[in-house]
């Protein structure tokens, strides 16, 4: 049996990468960067933001005043849904292809100041199904391949604007990580008939040292191949395609699930704490997808404390993931957080 105090390999099984996991390197003195906490109050509405209700936008289009969420196309798209049927060749080494797609913001709430753990559930579950509505929207364009919802929060993750908010792309290929994810889903479901996501389920439930959140629909964990401090994975219970095979009883415990692991997240280091989160679902409008298992990936950089980061850099860039703090030990520190936000507490 490998000692897991020792350094060692873990696989990813959704993609089949690997990370190295070094816990004795946890204990090292840090003399690295620390930066200010820069978390201060926002107000409920500020005049100066282009995302608030009223306000104008770098496009000179005015939002109205919505009420709950509201969405838009983004008036900076990194794609755009021109049809161009270009691409770029020499001697099958230089190689470019145009690329086709949409790309939506979609404001989860009119409060300024506001983060999905400080949602009700009622603004939660709008925002649920507001991502339900845009997939099926955008689904209706038959040359879209892929759709990725997703969401940055925090500065040091690149979000732009400290209003809640997310983001939607649709496109006319697959990208990288589904095409990776793909592989490995389609591997293991002819070879067994059953989603891999479904086995490893079973597993996390039966050890119980990296679950953070089991209820009726959802398991939450920090996934044994972590290779962000405190990474973890929502997974369905029941194996769904797509975020609009979900009843309105699944949808009411997922809003309930973010709820409950964003707030375990703020309160760590009694912090707004930053994150890329996204959810993975099959490709669209390009067959049927019976080894497809929706999951949703929360990455979070803050490692030490509020202000010390986790940076992949040296071996990280140039080899694969490596990371100190188990995954089983982060999930401990996950599980100890108390549900009430720190700001209520």
């Amino acid at each position: 049996m490998i000692d897991f105090e020792q350094p060692h390999l873990r696989t990813n099984i959704l993609t089949g990468e690997k990370v190295l996991v070094s816990p004795h390197r946890y204990k090292r003195p840090w003399q690295g960067q620390i930066e200010d906490d820069t978390e201060h109050d926002l107000p409920h509405y500020d005049a100066s933001c282009y995302l608030c209700p009223g306000n104008k936008r770098a496009s000179d289009i005015v939002n109205p005043i919505y009420r709950g969420q509201y969405v838009f196309k983004n008036d900076f798209s990194a794609l755009l849904p021109d049809k161009v049927e270009k691409s770029f060749d020499i001697a099958n080494i230089l190689r470019a292809d145009a690329e086709r797609g949409l790309c939506k913001v979609i404001i989860f709430s009119p409060k300024h100041n506001l983060t999905l753990p400080e949602l009700c559930r009622e603004e939660l579950l709008g925002v649920v199904n507001t991502w339900q509505q845009e997939f099926k929207s955008l689904q209706r364009n038959k040359w879209v391949k892929y759709i990725q919802i997703f969401e940055n929060k925090g500065a040091i993750m690149g979000c732009s604007n400290p209003h809640p908010h997310g983001q939607i792309w649709a496109q006319q290929s697959i990208p990288t990580e589904i095409v990776k994810e793909s592989s490995q889903f389609k591997e293991h479901f002819e070879r067994t008939g059953k989603s891999i996501l479904i086995d490893y389920l079973k597993i996390e439930m039966e050890e119980n040292k990296r679950v953070i959140i089991d209820n009726a629909h959802f398991l939450v964990v920090v996934p044994f191949w972590a290779s962000w401090p405190y990474e973890t994975l929502i997974i369905s219970k029941r194996q769904v395609q797509y975020i609009t095979q979900f009843t309105e009883e699944e949808k009411i415990t997922l809003a309930d699930t973010l709820k409950e692991l964003t707030t375990r997240y703020d309160n760590i280091f009694k912090t707004s704490f930053p994150y890329s989160a996204g959810m993975h679902q099959a490709p669209i409008n390009d067959g049927k997808h019976p080894e497809w298992h929706w999951h949703m990936h929360f990455y979070p950089p803050l490692l030490r404390s509020a202000t010390v980061k986790k940076f992949m850099v040296g071996y990280e860039m140039l080899a694969n993931p490596q990371r100190d703090i188990t995954p089983e030990h982060a999930a401990q520190i996950l599980l100890d957080q108390p549900i009430q936000h720190y700001k209520t507490l």
